[in-house]
C-alpha cells in the first residue's frame, strides 16, 4: 500500500513543462480514439491538428476563434492568482454583446466613428455589472462565487433568448429569433483581407501585455498573487480580501465583455440566440494550460481553438460527431491536472507491519518469565 505525501518543493521545470506533457498525453490519447472510431489514426490526426492551419485562411480562423479565449482566459487568470474563481465568464461574455449590441441598434442611423469606440466600452461595463454580482454576494454574504457565478451564465442565456424574441427581433427578419444586421460603422475592422480576422485580436494582444504589466509591475498584482499563494501572510500584511475579490472579477468581467463585443461586431454583425459556443467556459482550461501567465494564456488559446477548427473539420471530412471537441477538451485539462498531482504530491509506501511480537510486549515477558521459573 502506498499514500501520497506533498512535496517540500515542486519541481519548477516540470510545472513549466506540463502543458506540454498534457497536449502531448491527449494527442496520443486521440489517437487511439480514432482507431476506435474507425478512423485511421494517422489521416485523422492530420485533417484535426495539422491540416486546419495549413492554409492562410485556416490560419485566420484560428485567430479569430483564439480571440475570446485569449480575452477570457486572461481575465480568468489573474483571478484564479489570487483564489477568486469567476467560473461565469460565459454569461459575461453574453452581457457584453448585448450591451454592445443595444447601443449598435439604438445608433443604428448615426454613422460615426465614435461609435465602435463606445460599443467597446458598452460591452466592458455590461460584462462588469454581471461579474458585480458574484463579487457583491462574496464580499458581503460569504455566498460561494462558483456557483453564483455559475448560475448567472443561464440568467444571461435566458435573456439574450427573450430580447431576439422580443424587443430587438428585427421585424424585417422574417420573424427569425436575431437582431438588425448592425451598419458598418458598428463593425470591427477587418486586419487582411479574404479573412475574418478582425481589430478585436489586435485587442486581446494588448490585453495580455496589460495583464503582464499589472501582474509582474505594480503593487495590486503582486497583493492579488500574495493572497492566492499564501492568505494567512496576505491578511497578516493587511491586504484587502474584498479588495482583490472585487478587482479580480471586475477585470475578467471587463474582458469577457470585450469577448462578446468582438463576437457581434465581427463574424456574427448581429445579435443572436447564441454568442459563444462555450469560450467562457473553454478559457477556464486556457487559463490552467497557461500556468496562469498571460503568455500561457496566449499560446493555450491557440492550442484550444486549433480545437475547435479541428473538430469542425473532423465533422466534415471525418463524419464525427460534434461532441468530439468538447472531449478533446476533456482529455487536456484531466492529463494536466494529473500531471499537477504528480508535481506537488509523491507515491509513498506505507510501511507493513511486523508480525514478530517486540521484547517489550506482554507475551515476550510471560515468555521469559516462564523460562527463569523453569
Amino acid at each position: 500500500m502506498s499514500r501520497l505525501e506533498l512535496r517540500l518543493e515542486p519541481s519548477r521545470a516540470m510545472m513549466l513543462a506540463s502543458p506540454l506533457i498534457a497536449a502531448c498525453a491527449m494527442l496520443v490519447t486521440g489517437s487511439i480514439l480514432f482507431f476506435f472510431l474507425g478512423q485511421e489514426p494517422l489521416h485523422a490526426f492530420y485533417v484535426y491538428f495539422i491540416k486546419p492551419a495549413t492554409t492562410l485562411y485556416g490560419v485566420g480562423e484560428l485567430l479569430l476563434k483564439a480571440t475570446p479565449l485569449i480575452l477570457c482566459g486572461v481575465g480568468l487568470a489573474i483571478g484564479f492568482r489570487a483564489n477568486v474563481a469567476n467560473i461565469g465568464a460565459d454569461g459575461q461574455l453574453t452581457m457584453g454583446a448585448i450591451a454592445a449590441s443595444c447601443v449598435a441598434l439604438y445608433f443604428d442611423e448615426v454613422e460615426a466613428g465614435w461609435l465602435l469606440p463606445l460599443m467597446i466600452v458598452a460591452g466592458a461595463l455590461g460584462g462588469m455589472a454581471w461579474a458585480a454580482i458574484p463579487a457583491l454576494l462574496r464580499t458581503r454574504f460569504n455566498a460561494s462565487e462558483i456557483l453564483v457565478s455559475l448560475m448567472l451564465v443561464y440568467v444571461a442565456y435566458l435573456y439574450l433568448s427573450y430580447l431576439v424574441h422580443g424587443p430587438l427581433r428585427d421585424p424585417d427578419g422574417y420573424n427569425f429569433p436575431q437582431s438588425k444586421l448592425f451598419q458598418d460603422a458598428a463593425l470591427l475592422p477587418l486586419l487582411v483581407d479574404g479573412l475574418r480576422t478582425n481589430g478585436a485580436f489586435l485587442l486581446s494582444l494588448a490585453a495580455v501585455a496589460g495583464a503582464w504589466f499589472f501582474c509582474t509591475r505594480t503593487f495590486a498584482g503582486y497583493r492579488m498573487q500574495v493572497s492566492g499563494m499564501a492568505p494567512a501572510a496576505a491578511a497578516y500584511a493587511g491586504f484587502s480580501e474584498p479588495r482583490n475579490v472585487w478587482l479580480a472579477f471586475m477585470i475578467s468581467g471587463a474582458l469577457a465583455g470585450i469577448a462578446g463585443v468582438g463576437e457581434v461586431a465581427g463574424p456574427i454583425g448581429q445579435l443572436q440566440p447564441s454568442v459563444s459556443p462555450g469560450y467562457g467556459f473553454a478559457a477556464i482550461i486556457v487559463a490552467y494550460v497557461g500556468r496562469l501567465h498571460p503568455v500561457g494564456v496566449l499560446l493555450a488559446s491557440l492550442l484550444m481553438s486549433l480545437l475547435y477548427i479541428g473538430g469542425e473539420a473532423a465533422q466534415i471530412e471525418l463524419q464525427l460527431p460534434s461532441a468530439i471537441t468538447g472531449l478533446f477538451q476533456g482529455l487536456l485539462l484531466f492529463y494536466l491536472l494529473a500531471a499537477d498531482l504528480f508535481i506537488h504530491y509523491r507515491f509513498k509506501p506505507r510501511r507493513a507491519p511486523s508480525r514478530r511480537a517486540p521484547a517489550s510486549s506482554p507475551a515476550a515477558v510471560t515468555s521469559a518469565e516462564n523460562g527463569t521459573a523453569a
